[in-house]
């Protein structure tokens, strides 16, 4: 039940903070967000301001943000019938076309003809009254509600995001994936500050009948070189250790002032089947602010380049086993869960880096698609036609809905069958 409530949290957030980016960005750049939706299925909860309705779904396994498009579903159809709110100017403000058995107050219409992109105008018959034709005009602001009876803003064509600027369409685009990287970064200073401070090259504990203690190494000592290498972090110590294997070494030590160097055969431990090599010291860590920060900074960093180089090797040596999608990344987090809090919020960290990164990649259906198309309008000095964009849309996204099956089947087989 642990891993499952931590599993919600963490990919509600990822998503959350992704959808966060496009809904903020495409409103700057005055384009009209219909809805922001966290999670998938029937509505659980919904609720409008101003312009955007915000909803909560029952499937807690994605979201996303509905920009007012062209080729949009709320749409009303010759023969339909809908019920009209209307203002004190006798415009439209609210239109009902879910088709429910408890529609709104207002006035039934059979639609003839309906343009709620540029006339702004509904035509067709009151109450079923084929012997009068009645036009209204349609407020700007209208709202709809569509027959998964979710009541968004009408989107005239001046909302509409293909009117945007090339540049803010592109700025709208990347803004999920930068978000997603951006959290990382900001988990990763968070995480830093949970745990103590960096290890140094400064000795804190000695462990009793040690290598190190034979070879009269005391806490407070500092390791200044190994094997005539200079070290500047216990990391490198660590290294130096396990490339001995088992060799003695010749550690330069400074104690109370005085620099000494002492001869260390590194013990062997066996942990399943794997040889590690200890000399048996324990590093003093430094806890200053400035020490964490800078750690925590850097492991983001390198994380960032660690799947930068994990995203080559996939295109370079494609498998199943190197993706992971909602069911993987479950299993993982159930796992992580168990470890404690602080491996939760690196693995939320470095998660989201990874949603981020792989979200550019420039394939139809994923954001980097989108990316892509952007730069090619600015090289090109025009947009690409809708129909072949929609097309590439189209095939991109079958490609990444079967992509998406089996790597879901296969981390069903890596974590729960195998």
């Amino acid at each position: 039940m642990k891993g499952i409530l931590i599993f919600i949290i963490v990919f509600g957030l990822l998503v959350f903070v992704h959808e966060f980016g496009h809904f903020i960005v495409a409103k700057k750049s005055g384009v009209l967000v219909r809805e922001f939706s966290i999670g998938m299925g029937p509505k659980l909860f919904q609720k409008k301001r101003t312009t955007t309705t915000y909803t909560i779904r029952w499937l807690p396994l994605g979201g996303y943000v509905r920009l007012a498009m062209a080729d949009d579903e709320s749409k009303l159809d010759p023969g339909m019938t809908v019920v009209l709110q209307l203002n004190d100017k006798n415009e439209v403000v609210r239109i009902d076309a879910s088709e429910s058995d408890l529609p709104i107050e207002g006035i039934p219409v059979q639609v003839k003809k309906a343009d709620l992109v540029d006339d702004l105008e509904i035509s067709g018959y009151e109450n079923g009254d084929e012997d009068k034709l009645v036009t209204y005009k349609v407020n700007h602001d209208a709202t709809i509600i569509d027959k998964s009876h979710t009541e968004l803003v009408i989107a005239p064509r001046d909302t509409q995001f293909n009117q945007a600027t090339v540049w803010q369409k592109l700025a709208t685009n990347i803004a999920g994936p930068f978000m997603n990287i951006l959290l990382g970064f900001v988990v990763f200073l968070i995480w830093t500050f949970t745990v103590p401070g960096p290890a140094t090259t400064k000795i804190a504990k000695v462990s009793p009948n040690s290598p190190a203690q034979i070879a009269n190494i005391t806490a407070g000592d500092n390791i200044i070189s190994i094997a005539d290498k200079k070290v500047s972090n216990f990391d490198e110590i660590s290294n130096a250790i396990s490339e001995s294997k088992g060799k003695t070494l010749a550690i330069k030590v400074e104690k109370n002032g005085k620099v000494n160097t002492v001869n260390v055969k590194p013990k062997v431990k066996t942990v399943k089947k794997q040889k590690f090599y200890q000399i048996g010291i324990q590093a003093q860590s430094d806890d200053s602010f400035l020490a964490r920060l800078k750690r925590g900074w850097d492991v983001a960093v390198s994380t960032t380049g660690l799947i930068f180089q994990a995203v080559g090797n996939l295109f370079r040596h494609f498998s199943l086993n190197k993706l992971s999608g909602p069911v993987g990344i479950y299993s993982q987090t159930s796992q992580v869960s168990q470890m404690g809090f602080t491996y939760v919020l690196a693995f939320l960290a470095m998660i989201s880096i990874n949603l981020g990164i792989v979200n550019l990649i420039p394939i139809p259906g994923l954001d980097g698609g989108k990316v892509l198309l952007n730069l090619i309008e600015v090289v090109r000095g025009k947009p690409i036609s809708e129909e072949h964009e929609a097309i590439v849309e189209l095939v991109g996204f079958g490609i990444l809905l079967l992509l998406i099956i089996a790597v879901t089947g296969n981390d069903i087989y890596r974590y729960f069958i195998k």
